[in-house]
């Protein structure tokens, strides 16, 4: 009985880290073109809560995550936990991550190059991804 309750918490633990490094990656997602934006940061709140986010703790998490993000020095510290997510969790992240960055209408050469490594570094399909971008595009110029 006490191993079973060592697990759930275990789990527990690694749930609240795997959102608390992708708050993180969508913080440095969102400051990567130098212009952190109150609607960027509307759309990773959003996503924190749609991925089980408590509202209560939004703004601790955010917090958190935002140092954790000034204190890093490479996106491998936030990829490391998400790439082992289910396929779902990662198509909300690639959905998030498009919609910050077409949240000023354009992408820059440094939210591309992010983008292609995050494909690589959390084993995404180019297509998917790709498909993801025109469906946001899209839907901004609606």
């Amino acid at each position: 009985m006490f191993n079973f309750l060592k697990k759930k918490e275990s789990s527990k633990l690694q749930q609240i880290d795997i959102i608390s490094k992708t708050a993180s990656l969508l913080i440095h997602a969102a400051k990567i073109d130098e212009n952190y934006t109150n609607n960027e940061k509307i759309i990773i709140e959003k996503t924190l809560v749609e991925l089980g986010t408590n509202k209560e703790k939004l703004n601790e998490l955010m917090k958190h995550a935002e140092k954790n993000e000034k204190n890093s020095n490479q996106i491998l510290d936030f990829t490391k936990a998400i790439k082992a997510s289910e396929n779902s969790f990662k198509v909300t992240l690639v959905e998030s991550l498009w919609k910050i960055i077409y949240s000023d209408m354009s992408s820059d050469m440094y939210e591309d190059n992010l983008m292609r490594r995050l494909t690589g570094l959390l084993y995404l399909d180019k297509k998917m991804v790709g498909d993801i971008k025109e469906k946001i595009k899209k839907d901004l110029t609606k």
